[in-house]
């Protein structure tokens, strides 16, 4: 019994800093996420990656697929020329272990070969990209263009001649060894998986698929003093409200100078809508599209019965309104801990100015 040793409880590494940790464990760092990622997983994280990372860098993002792609998978052109003019390749297909050698091999035969035949002009840059990223031997093949061409020519008989296509075996012999002879190998890159994680943090796609809060909410702002055609319609709903209160006509904003109360109130139903709107401008490029519209959607549902009742006037439906939004239930949406009671009132204030809701009847 020498060989065997006591099995002790671990000593506690870690405390619990969230209910959600409680029922799914410590979070996962986003970039370990990806090795774990199977391929469907992977296209569909390169996907968020590709429309929000790469597009707005180019003219024009294309996926290649199929048997006769010519080594092409991702290719990112910078105007109308496409393959005819500056273009970047991102080859991002699933690996499962980080890339070696012999998977480039074949991947670089097909840019040297396709571009030689005149299939297309050889890209600006030639960047692999794979969820456990490339191994250390290629990533030093990458980094000394003089080594990775040396290599290639080497092994070009075992491991490249074959696999470019299956219509026939590619010599390096001719015309085509001069070609690779005087080729810019310095255009293979590779884009590391903490590089990619970094870019896709970027993105509105990031909270929603590796978790995380959203940052730190500047201060909103104070609202101008000018009423200013964005807001026009909500502010319009309001008057009538008031009007109905009142029983006087209140064709403008200086018609409360004569009731202090309401023109106190219509300053703090202003202060509320800008205050929505810096949360909407806030999460725009933070969260999926059309999440904070899910946001307004729960306000509105949460709501209408509210609006559809009947009350004394316009101005008791406003009240009411935006007393029954600030006590929703928001919880089970991804915004609803950031909206606080007055992005609550401003959001009535929003459907009013989109004429969803409508204060006198």
């Amino acid at each position: 019994m020498d060989d065997f040793t006591e099995i002790d409880a671990p000593p506690a590494t870690a405390s619990l800093s969230s209910p959600a940790q409680l029922q799914a464990g410590p979070p996962i760092e986003p970039y370990k996420r990806l090795f774990l990622y199977s391929a469907d997983d992977w296209e569909e994280f390169i996907d968020e990656w590709v429309s929000a990372v790469l597009k707005p860098d180019y003219a024009k993002v294309m996926r290649f697929s199929g048997a006769n792609d010519r080594g092409i998978d991702i290719a990112a052109f910078t105007d109308e020329s496409m393959l005819a003019g500056a273009w970047d390749n991102y080859q991002c297909k699933h690996y499962a272990a980080p890339l070696t050698p012999g998977t480039a091999w074949p991947e670089i035969g097909k840019i040297l070969w396709h571009s030689f035949q005149g299939h297309y002009v050889p890209p600006r840059a030639y960047y692999f990209v794979a969820p456990k990223g490339v191994g250390t031997t290629l990533a030093q093949l990458l980094a000394n263009t003089a080594n990775l061409k040396t290599q290639l020519l080497e092994v070009w008989d075992k491991n490249v001649a074959d696999k470019i296509t299956s219509k026939q075996t590619i010599a390096l012999t001719g015309e085509f060894a001069e070609y690779v002879e005087t080729f810019d190998f310095s255009i293979f890159k590779s884009i590391t998986p903490r590089e990619l994680i970094e870019g896709h943090r970027q993105t509105p796609y990031f909270i929603p698929r590796f978790g995380g809060a959203l940052p730190a909410r500047p201060v909103p702002t104070a609202p101008p003093t000018a009423i200013k055609a964005h807001e026009s319609k909500y502010v319009g709903h309001l008057l009538a409200a008031y009007a109905d209160h009142t029983k006087k006509e209140c064709a403008d904003v200086a018609a409360l100078n004569q009731w202090k109360p309401l023109k106190e109130h219509f300053k703090r139903q202003r202060e509320s809508f800008y205050h929505a709107e810096s949360l909407r401008i806030f999460v725009r490029d933070k969260v999926e599209p059309g999440t904070y519209e899910g946001l307004q959607q729960e306000v509105y549902d949460g709501i209408v019965d509210t609006v559809d009742a009947d009350h004394p006037d316009g101005l008791a439906r406003v009240k009411s309104a935006t007393m029954t939004a600030q006590s929703i239930s928001l919880d089970a949406h991804p915004l609803g801990q950031s909206a606080l009671v007055k992005d609550r009132h401003g959001i009535c204030h929003q459907l009013a100015n989109e004429d969803r809701l409508k204060w006198t009847k």
